[in-house]
């Protein structure tokens, strides 16, 4: 098993990043949140992998904690879920505002990702909780805003899911206290101005 990874990023994608490890060329499959954030092209970055086989064909998945690894690692034994929809929901929210979701059975936080009804949420929250209870994943200590709305209002506009969570992201946490309407607003500015 692959446990990490140290390379210098030579691309990236929404949802990729190439790594090379000394004349090796690694594409590994990350969150769309940690495929903007990883770092600056040629800088040196370490991801923490999983190596998974789906169809007889290797995978890499690459996460900047042995904390998010564990909690994918988690997401992917629940029945139904698989490594995309994992890194969807990895790449909705970070795993302390998952495992708070989960802890709160808070369906609402799983069914505003793409691909998860109420019925693959309410199995995600029944299989993970004692898990998470025994393991001890830190909870958040600060509310994450409910970002799928301004999601589906910025992608409407013509920007993809990854330039919105940038954006988003960059407003900050204290941006958890504003009004949709003024969140929206604001991550408008920022795509408006590059990210």
């Amino acid at each position: 098993m692959i446990a990490f990874i140290t390379g210098v990023l030579r691309a990236r994608g929404t949802d990729w990043v190439q790594l090379d490890v000394g004349g090796v060329g690694f594409h590994i499959s990350v969150p769309a949140s940690l495929a903007l954030s990883v770092g600056e092209e040629g800088q040196k970055v370490t991801l923490h992998t999983r190596l998974m086989i789906r169809d007889d064909e290797p995978q890499l998945y690459g996460f900047p904690s042995p904390a998010a690894l564990r909690f994918f690692h988690m997401l992917t034994g629940v029945s139904g879920i698989g490594p995309r929809s994992a890194l969807n929901l990895l790449s909705a929210r970070p795993p302390e505002a998952l495992a708070t979701a989960i802890m709160a059975g808070d369906l609402d936080a799983f069914t505003a990702v793409p691909g998860i009804g109420k019925r693959t949420a309410t199995r995600i929250v029944l299989e993970l909780k004692d898990r998470l209870e025994k393991e001890g994943l830190p909870l958040s200590t600060t509310p994450v805003p409910d970002d799928a709305d301004a999601v589906a209002a910025l992608t409407a506009l013509g920007y993809t899911a990854g330039e919105v969570r940038q954006a988003l992201r960059s407003l900050g946490p204290e941006s958890a206290s504003l009004e949709l309407e003024e969140r929206i607003r604001r991550a408008l500015t920022q795509l408006a101005e590059g990210g």
